[in-house]
């Protein structure tokens, strides 16, 4: 594979739009967690299912924590593949832009598995109402 400076450029809309829809996430995780936490602790209400709630927010602060980690190292690893194209060291570039692409495909793989945490901390928050959906 020939590696040149637009094989780099096809990545930098993807990595800084996957960032912000990991930092919006991020945002309301720690909105709802404020949110909990102070009816907890300021209106003394806890409601039934609080402990699960605060493992399954726990968890999901974890792996958003993870997924942001693993889209920076995958700028950053972009930005070095382009710096190792601009040295003329066009090995480590393919080694770099390697990283660059593992790193975004961690990255995935953790936001899947907090989507999937999502997915169940809405059925926990749903438990509580008697409906029968089809």
């Amino acid at each position: 594979m020939n590696i040149d400076y637009t094989v780099t450029a096809l990545m930098f809309p993807a990595i800084p739009l996957l960032m912000s829809v990991y930092s919006n996430r991020f945002h309301t995780l720690s909105k709802l967690i404020r949110e909990l936490h102070d009816e907890h602790v300021y209106e003394k209400h806890i409601p039934p299912e609080w402990k699960k709630q605060f493992i399954n927010l726990s968890n999901r602060i974890t792996i958003s924590r993870w997924a942001i980690m693993f889209a920076a190292f995958g700028f950053l690893f972009n930005m070095l593949t382009v710096f190792a194209l601009y040295l003329d060291s066009i090995f480590l570039a393919r080694v770099i832009f390697g990283s660059c692409c593992l790193s975004m495909i961690i990255s995935i793989m953790f936001f899947i598995r907090e989507i999937h945490i999502s997915t169940s901390a809405l059925k926990l928050h749903m438990s509580d109402m008697d409906v029968n959906v089809d």
